[in-house]
């Protein structure tokens, strides 16, 4: 694993062959990939980074919108010479990689949407726009707990607290003045993208949790049938947060995924 900074942007490159981009959510950083890379690793040349506002990654004062962090993945892009890859992104990661796409579809061989959100009703977007008006008056720390409560199914918060803990140290360490200002991209972007994905003609895998609320498997069905020739898949049983729950059943798909964008490439 090698690691380096663009521009103030903290990144991992690990593994060699097709390369694959792993583009985080919300107020987590590139770690959140850990429970994938013992499957991803040995098959591809994985670059993982932190976000603005994120990790070990500068963070500017907004405003933020999902050009910015579509500008900065094309100038981490650049500095470590992939001209194209196949781009995962969770929950606001899947927003930057379809903005991505859009914005430099000959730079994109293959997107993983995983547990993003598409075309939320009046009353999905009020609640996401009630938790941004939380994060302004109280940072971080008023929204982690019901985060967590909305990323893990209960029995797993039992089974494995450490897990949790870990999650809930990473949200706590963000600044609270910046992440209210990101986390409004999560609200205004979803109204930019819902007509846009229609555009996107690469190979597209879209999953999500059967017990997502807030990126719920009618999300991820409609923006598949938006996108030519893409694919949803719904992992029963799981929140937000499979990919940590679950990993097997996360990397059972995009493992073969990722290998036939690659041939197909």
């Amino acid at each position: 694993m090698a690691e380096g900074d663009f521009d103030g942007t903290r990144f991992e490159t690990l593994g060699e062959g097709p390369p694959v981009v792993l583009v985080h959510g919300l107020g987590l950083n590139r770690e959140m990939w850990d429970w994938q890379l013992p499957a991803l690793a040995p098959r591809f040349r994985l670059l993982r980074y932190d976000l603005l506002g994120h990790g070990e990654s500068v963070k500017p004062p907004g405003p933020y919108d999902l050009a910015r962090f579509v500008d900065q993945l094309c100038g981490l892009l650049d500095h470590v010479e992939i001209e194209r890859a196949a781009v995962v992104g969770f929950s606001l990661g899947g927003m930057i990689n379809r903005a991505f796409a859009i914005a430099h579809p000959d730079r994109v061989s293959a997107l993983a949407i995983l547990n993003s959100v598409h075309g939320r009703t009046r009353a999905e977007a009020a609640a996401v726009r009630a938790r941004v008006d939380q994060a302004a008056e109280g940072g971080p720390e008023a929204t982690v707990a019901a985060a967590l409560e909305r990323w893990f199914t209960p029995g797993f918060a039992a089974r494995a607290p450490e897990v949790l803990d870990r999650v809930r140290r990473w949200v706590l360490s963000n600044d609270p003045e910046i992440y209210p200002a990101i986390y409004r991209v999560l609200d205004e972007g979803d109204a930019e993208l819902v007509e846009a994905a229609a555009a996107i003609r690469c190979p597209t895998l879209v999953v999500t949790g059967g017990e997502d609320r807030g990126n719920s498997p009618d999300m991820a069905r409609r923006l598949a049938a938006l996108i030519p020739g893409a694919r949803a898949e719904i992992l029963p049983g799981l929140r937000h947060m499979g990919l940590a729950e679950d990993p097997a059943a996360f990397n059972a798909l995009l493992v073969p995924f990722l290998e036939r964008a690659a041939a197909a490439s």
